[in-house]
């Protein structure tokens, strides 16, 4: 896997596969993500959203050389507060035509069927 960039790093945001194979990122909870006392930060939230999106795109597209992608447009739902435990994300593209590509991506703390928050993202794809 590819390093991340360093936006994500200053976030903590690690990336893993899960146990079905499925690409995840991971963002600890502390200072560099915090919001109001006790709550993550939107942007940080957002952020992740969008390493997630990204990174499912990448996987989906494989190692192709001379492929860069260009987001669209973010489009982010905050259903929750994200409190001070880890938050994880993945993501699924939706559409992968041969010029743009949609991803949805959700995050999620303890539960993943509770998501705090999801984005649909809309990317240009320039091979």
């Amino acid at each position: 896997m590819n390093p991340l960039p360093p936006y994500a790093r200053l976030l903590g945001i690690e990336k893993r596969r899960a146990d079905d194979g499925a690409l995840q990122f991971v963002m600890p909870f502390g200072d560099a993500v915090l919001g109001r006392p006790g709550y993550l930060h939107g942007g940080a939230i957002a952020g992740l959203l969008e390493f997630a999106a990204l990174g499912a795109l990448y996987d989906a597209l494989g190692t192709r050389d001379g492929v860069t992608v260009k987001p669209i447009n973010v489009t982010v739902q905050y259903m929750r507060g994200g409190t001070n435990h880890d938050t994880f994300a993945g993501a699924i593209v939706t559409r992968l035509g041969k010029r743009v590509a949609n991803v949805e991506a959700h995050a999620w703390q303890h539960d993943r069927v509770r998501p705090i928050a999801s984005a649909q993202m809309n990317v240009l794809i320039r091979r």
